[in-house]
C-alpha cells in the first residue's frame, strides 16, 4: 500500500468516527506536519474515543444512595501492641526483599514547571543540605537497599511523552547515580485526546490533537504495554513498590509494608497518614458498597466526614499518600485485555483551535484512570498507617503547603530528631526553628540504623550538616 493509500484510509476510517474535523486544514500543512498529523493519529485508538465521547456527552456519574464504611487500618497504635507481630512481619519484607522479587516502580510523568522549574519534577533539587534532586534521592534508596538486603532491585520508571527524553538524558547525565543501567526501565504513560462537551477531538494546532496523560492508573497499562511486565517477570519481580516523584520521603523499600503484604496474600496494598482534621482536602481510603475503594474529599458526605468514634480519631481519616504494594500477578489480571479500571472525566477550559484554525479556548474533558480504583478488585488488602512526619510531603507547590519548602523542612526535622536520638551534634537552627541537616540514605533510613552506623561529625558547609 502505497503512503497516500494508506493516508486515505486513516482519513476514511477518522471520518467514519465521526472526527474527520482532524483532516480539515490538511490542504494547508506541509509535508512534515502532515507527517506529524498522521503519526499523531495512528496512535489513537477510534473505538476508545468513541467510549470516551459517551462520557463527555454525559458525564455525570449515576446518583444514588452509598453505603460507605471505614477500611479495616493496621493503625500505629495496633502497631505499638503487636511488637511480636510487627518483628514477624518485617522478616517476612526482610526476606522478600533480599530474594530480589520486590522492584520499584516510580511515576514521574510530571513536569516542574509549577515549581518555577524547566524540567522533569524528578529533576527537581529538593534535598536540604546536599541539593539532591528527587532522583537522586530515590536512586540512592536503591542503593541502600542493594547494599542492605544483598539483592539488585530493579527500578521502573513511568514518564510522560512530554519528559521521557528529558528524563532519559538526566540519568545518563549524571551516570545513572552509581546504579547499573540494566536495573532501570523507563516506559511511557498513554497519552489520549481530549473532547469538547460534544465528544469531538479537539486540536491545539492545524496539525496537532489536543492530548493529555490517561492519569495515574495509566501505570498498570502502561507496564502491560511498555513490556515492562514481562520484563519483570523474566527478572524474578513479584511485587511493585508503588509510588509518586513528588514525596522525597517515599520509602519503596519498607521491610514491614511489604511483609505484612505478604502475610496476607494481599494483591494491593496501601499506606495512609492519619487526616490533619476533617477539612483536609485529600481522598482516603474506605468501603463503597462493600468495595475497597479511594473516596475523594468531596464525595463523602459531610456528616461522615465530620465523624468521629470514641477515642475521638475521624472515622474516615485514613487519608491517601499514593503509596502501595502490588503484586505483578494482579497487575496482568486487570490488564488482560485492555486495562479494566473506569474512566473519570475531567472538565477543564482548554487552548485550543476553532473550526477557522485560530487561537480559543473550550470547555471540555480530558480523561483518566485512578491507580486505586484497582482496590475494588482485590480479594485481600492490607491499609497501613504510617507516621506523616516520617514518610510524607510532597513537593506540589511553588509556595505554601506542600511546597519545596515545606518538604526541606519535614526532611530536616525527621533527619534532625535521629541526630538528637544518637546523641550527635546539631547545627543550630534557622529562623524558622529548623535545624539544616540532612542524612543520606545509603547511611541510614531510620533512627535506630543512624544510631548505629554514624560517624563522629557530620559534613559541614555553609548549608548545614550531611550525615553520609
Amino acid at each position: 500500500m502505497t503512503t497516500i493509500e494508506s493516508e486515505a484510509r486513516l482519513r476514511a476510517d477518522w471520518e467514519r468516527a465521526g472526527q474527520g474535523h482532524v483532516f480539515q486544514f490538511w490542504s494547508e500543512l506541509d509535508a512534515s506536519a502532515r507527517s506529524r498529523l498522521v503519526a499523531c493519529l495512528l496512535q489513537i485508538d477510534l473505538t476508545q474515543v468513541a467510549a470516551l465521547g459517551a462520557l463527555a456527552r454525559d458525564p455525570t456519574p449515576p446518583h444514588g444512595a452509598h453505603r460507605f464504611e471505614p477500611p479495616d487500618v493496621c493503625s500505629l497504635a495496633r502497631l505499638a501492641l503487636d511488637a511480636r507481630g510487627v518483628e514477624r512481619a518485617r522478616a517476612r519484607g526482610v526476606a522478600r526483599l533480599r530474594s530480589g522479587s520486590v522492584a520499584a516502580l516510580l511515576v514521574a510523568g510530571g513536569q516542574a514547571s509549577r515549581l518555577g522549574y524547566d524540567g522533569p519534577k524528578g529533576a527537581f533539587p529538593v534535598a536540604p543540605v546536599s541539593g539532591r534532586t528527587l532522583f537522586e534521592i530515590f536512586a540512592r534508596r536503591m542503593i541502600a537497599a542493594r547494599e542492605r538486603f544483598g539483592a539488585r532491585p530493579m527500578w521502573y520508571v513511568m514518564t510522560s511523552v512530554g519528559n521521557d527524553t528529558a528524563t532519559r538524558a538526566f540519568f545518563a547525565e549524571r551516570e545513572w547515580f552509581g546504579l547499573d543501567p540494566n536495573d532501570v526501565f523507563f516506559f511511557t504513560q498513554a497519552i489520549l485526546p481530549a473532547l469538547d462537551r460534544a465528544g469531538r477531538v479537539l486540536m491545539s494546532a492545524k496539525d496537532e490533537v489536543f492530548l493529555a496523560p490517561n492519569g495515574h492508573g495509566g501505570t498498570l497499562a502502561a507496564l502491560a504495554e511498555s513490556g515492562a511486565l514481562a520484563h519483570a517477570r523474566a527478572r524474578g519481580v513479584e511485587t511493585f513498590s508503588y509510588f509518586q516523584v513528588d514525596n522525597p520521603l517515599a520509602l519503596p523499600f519498607d521491610p514491614l509494608f511489604i511483609g505484612l503484604h505478604a502475610e496476607n496474600g494481599a494483591q494491593m496494598s496501601s499506606k495512609v497518614v492519619s487526616k490533619r482534621d476533617a477539612a483536609e482536602k485529600v481522598g482516603v481510603l474506605g468501603r463503597v458498597d462493600g468495595k475497597l475503594s479511594c473516596v475523594e474529599y468531596s464525595d463523602l458526605p459531610s456528616l461522615l466526614r465530620e465523624a468521629r468514634n470514641e477515642r475521638g480519631e475521624l472515622v474516615f481519616g485514613a487519608g491517601n499518600i499514593a503509596v502501595h504494594t502490588i503484586e505483578r500477578s494482579f497487575v496482568e489480571e486487570l490488564t488482560r485485555g485492555g486495562l479494566r479500571l473506569p474512566w473519570h472525566t475531567a472538565a477543564k477550559s482548554m487552548n485550543v483551535i476553532d473550526s477557522a484554525g485560530q487561537p480559543t479556548r473550550v470547555d471540555g474533558f480530558k480523561f483518566e484512570t485512578f491507580v486505586f480504583d484497582a482496590l475494588a478488585f482485590v480479594e485481600r488488602s492490607v491499609t497501613l498507617e504510617v507516621d506523616r512526619a516520617c514518610e510524607f510531603s510532597p513537593v506540589k507547590n511553588k509556595s505554601g503547603e506542600d511546597s519545596a519548602q515545606t518538604a526541606r523542612a519535614a526532611q530536616c526535622s525527621l533527619h534532625a530528631d535521629w541526630v538528637r536520638r544518637a546523641n550527635r551534634p546539631l547545627p543550630p537552627p534557622d529562623e524558622y526553628g529548623v535545624h539544616p541537616v540532612e542524612i543520606d540514605p545509603v547511611l541510614a533510613e531510620d533512627a535506630e540504623t543512624f544510631a548505629q552506623r554514624a560517624p563522629a561529625r557530620p559534613i559541614e558547609s555553609e548549608r548545614g550538616h550531611l550525615w553520609s
